[in-house]
């Protein structure tokens, strides 16, 4: 894309799960005009997949844009190989930034075509400037979630059978964003990216809490700092393939993908 593609922005998804399915149906549909769907991967080999599936490895090959939509380990995995192939790197899993070194070396093979998705929350360029005006004193996000989506391989026999039973509201986590985005690492992605957005791991405080009674996947934000006071309340559908997720995120990604869109078509 640095070379000024022409035509459609060939884009390939790794990842049919589902982010990556409505993302790439979507772009298969000519939903996002000027952006074309060209390959996916995913070990699954989906039937309903309208392009070529391509082992993950080769998934970069003659492709403008690779949307990372298959977890945190696949990012660790495969990132930097795309970026140094030359492709722009839209990024979903975002929790996976929490280790240093691969950071470092996604933004060694190509920091400027790396590119993050805001996915199920809002108000970030607020909070930059927020932070940028002078420090912040605490930020606290809480996220709550039906019980069953937040069952971990971690947790001890008491607080499984808690969230399993679904009977009564329970704090499932509390502390640092560093250590929720490991704890949860398909659940609470917002909560790197807010501390991504404040540019700290650690002044980032989390609470997870399951709620029997939850409708939506729910993320309440407080920020106090020198610049001011802020508070956000989102509230969003779960997905209907993924409770885990919000439904919103893929629709996140799809705005990402036509704004990369606008932006290599201006510089035409």
């Amino acid at each position: 894309m640095d070379d000024l593609f022409d035509g459609e922005l060939r884009v390939a998804v790794l990842g049919w799960g589902a982010i990556g399915r409505t993302v790439g149906l979507t772009l298969a549909a000519g939903d996002v005009p000027g952006a074309s769907l060209v390959a996916v991967a995913d070990n699954r080999r989906p039937p309903d997949c309208p392009v070529p599936i391509v082992p993950a490895a080769e998934l970069a090959a003659d492709v403008d844009l690779v949307v990372e939509a298959a977890g945190q380990s696949a990012l660790a995995a495969h990132g930097e190989d795309y970026l140094l192939a030359g492709c722009h790197l839209l990024v979903v899993s975002v929790g996976a930034l929490v280790d240093q070194d691969l950071v470092e070396r996604l933004r060694a093979a190509g920091g400027d075509r790396l590119h993050l998705t805001t996915g199920a929350i809002g108000g970030l360029d607020l909070l930059r400037a927020a932070t940028r005006a002078g420090p912040l004193d605490a930020v606290t996000l809480t996220t709550t979630k039906a019980p069953s989506s937040l069952v971990q391989f971690w947790m001890d026999d008491e607080l499984r059978a808690k969230l399993l039973a679904g009977r009564q509201r329970v704090t499932a986590f509390e502390g640092p964003a560093r250590l929720a985005v490991l704890k949860f690492p398909q659940s609470v992605n917002v909560a790197a990216t807010l501390a991504l957005a404040v540019g700290s791991w650690e002044l980032v405080e989390v609470r997870v809490v399951a709620d029997p009674a939850a409708e939506v996947n729910r993320h309440e934000i407080e920020v106090t700092g020198a610049a001011g006071r802020y508070r956000f309340s989102i509230e969003n559908h779960p997905s209907p393939d993924n409770p885990k997720t919000s439904g919103i995120v893929p629709h996140a990604v799809l705005q990402n993908i036509a704004e990369l869109v606008g932006w290599a078509q201006g510089r035409r």
